[in-house]
């Protein structure tokens, strides 16, 4: 009895930012989705409301940041609304946290937004953060709260496990990604080799070397997000014109801007594997793309954080 108490105090919310991954994670609950108003005045302005008790629950509201703005600001409104609504306890279950990539003020006169968005969260009324993939990992330390940080990797390893890879070499974008491609080699027990490579300006990479063997080798190029595709594009080539057969690259968040569905498509890759913590519209789709559901592990994650479990038992 006590357990069916516990599990009718949770209550899940979403804007509209992944509609369809927030139904998903709620199908693996077995909860319903709370129903949520979320509307624009006649000069753009938008009305969130909860249309459903929320005293005393224990809410996950289910909301990307990924542009445009207004999904952040739909995050914000929907935990302030719950706040007020007397939530007992709020968490932001952020699947891509947008503005991430500007950390540091690495040049004069610029915002650092991470740090931004970061406080603004807890202001709204939030009391926990559960994100997935951060672009760079000291985001968890920009926020005054407690942040649960899940990786997509296991659902990209267990992906390539089923597939008949020979002589695997896991295949690290630049240098500040040996970290993760060392992980993906030591799980799927493949070599490593590191690109280095060159950015002259902002969305712009040049490879300059390949450090490690891969000619002959199926290649994994694993990545946190995918943006205009010129760095995996580059990678592709590259790796193409040294002898590698087939190319798999993988990445958490697919923004997929710009010209990166062309550039992919036009390559000799051989598959696009992203998870779907972005909603991918139909036009940003290609034959070679393979998304990936994380609704089963942010599912297990929220479903942890409701029963005080462990949840960093999800990646032992």
């Amino acid at each position: 009895m006590s357990e069916l108490l516990s599990r009718s105090q949770m209550l899940l919310l979403s804007g509209t930012a992944n509609r369809s991954l927030a139904e998903e994670v709620a199908a693996h609950l077995g909860q319903p989705l709370c129903q949520v108003t979320v509307k624009r005045f006649s000069d753009g302005e938008l009305f969130v409301k909860i249309d459903e008790n929320v005293r005393g629950r224990d809410v996950f509201v289910i909301q990307p940041t990924n542009p445009p703005a207004e999904h952040l600001l739909e995050l914000l409104l929907l935990i302030d609304a719950a706040r007020r609504a007397s939530a007992a306890r709020i968490t932001a279950v952020i699947p891509y946290f947008g503005y991430a990539r500007q950390d540091r003020k690495d040049q004069p006169r610029v915002a650092i937004s991470a740090k931004l968005i970061a406080n603004m969260v807890p202001v709204a009324g939030a009391d926990r953060v559960l994100a997935m993939d951060f672009h760079s990992h000291q985001m968890q330390g920009f926020f005054d709260l407690p942040v649960d940080h899940l990786y997509a990797a296991p659902v990209f390893v267990n992906h390539y496990r089923q597939k008949a890879l020979r002589d695997l070499v896991v295949v690290a974008s630049d240098v500040g990604g040996a970290k993760m491609a060392r992980g993906f080699a030591k799980r799927l027990n493949a070599s490593l080799a590191i690109i280095d490579k060159r950015r002259p300006s902002a969305n712009v990479a040049e490879v300059v070397n390949v450090v490690g063997e891969v000619t002959g080798k199926d290649v994994i190029i694993p990545d946190d997000m995918i943006d205009t595709g010129g760095t995996m594009s580059e990678a592709i080539h590259a790796l193409k014109r040294l002898g590698a057969e087939d190319i798999y690259c993988c990445a958490t968040h697919a923004l997929l801007s710009g010209p990166a569905v062309d550039r992919l498509m036009n390559s000799p890759v051989t598959e696009v594997a992203v998870t779907n913590t972005i909603n991918l519209p139909p036009e940003r789709k290609f034959e070679k793309l393979k998304i990936l559901s994380i609704a089963p592990l942010l599912a297990k994650a929220i479903g942890y954080t409701h029963s005080d479990q462990s949840v960093s038992s999800l990646f032992d």
